[in-house]
């Protein structure tokens, strides 16, 4: 499978820490200076901002799946697209179908959800053998820890099998991310 199209959630604000905001800053402009197409929820508001921002500044696409149930002012204007949808749960599935890689910054309630909601959809593909896409977080300051150990914890009670242990890679640093994407993509 080409991955040409990078599916990000993040968050729709912006952190106290710096760290995460120009980790967010150079994904941006990596996916641009690499071809890449970036999906995301199309808002203009916190880290959704910088990382529109980073890749149309560096010459990238960026394509923007809204809702019309959130305000008309919170999309971000002169995105390369826009597709609209009537509800959260739409949007979700339409970024879901538009992606052919799944990466999720830290973030909060919204990102936790389309992180989990994309776990879930990738493992009913396996199931239907089916190609599955590849997820991964970025685990900057070990954001995502609590959700390995949850992993790991549902494996050991017996809710997940281990056949699906590695449906999420966790990446530490933004050159990581490249190293998985490029390991996944077929074409490379």
């Amino acid at each position: 499978m080409t991955l040409q199209k990078i599916l990000v959630y993040l968050g729709a604000t912006t952190p106290h820490d710096h760290s995460y905001t120009n980790a967010v800053k150079e994904l941006g402009e990596r996916l641009a200076r690499s071809g890449k197409t970036l999906i995301f929820g199309g808002s203009k508001e916190g880290t959704m901002t910088t990382l529109a921002d980073a890749v149309l500044h560096n010459g990238g696409e960026a394509i923007g799946i809204f809702t019309k149930a959130l305000p008309m002012d919170f999309l971000y204007p002169g995105l390369t697209q826009t597709i609209m949808t009537d509800d959260l749960v739409q949007r979700k599935t339409e970024m879901f179908r538009q992606a052919d890689a799944i990466i999720a910054l830290p973030g909060s309630f919204g990102t936790w959800d389309e992180l989990f909601d994309a776990l879930e959809r990738i493992k009913v593909d396996k199931i239907h053998h089916r190609p599955a896409k590849p997820v991964a977080v970025l685990n900057l300051h070990g954001y995502y820890d609590g959700v390995a150990n949850l992993l790991a914890r549902s494996i050991q009670e017996g809710y997940t099998t281990k056949r699906y242990a590695n449906l999420l890679y966790s990446a530490s640093t933004v050159d990581d991310l490249f190293a998985w994407l490029a390991s996944n993509d077929k074409t490379a």
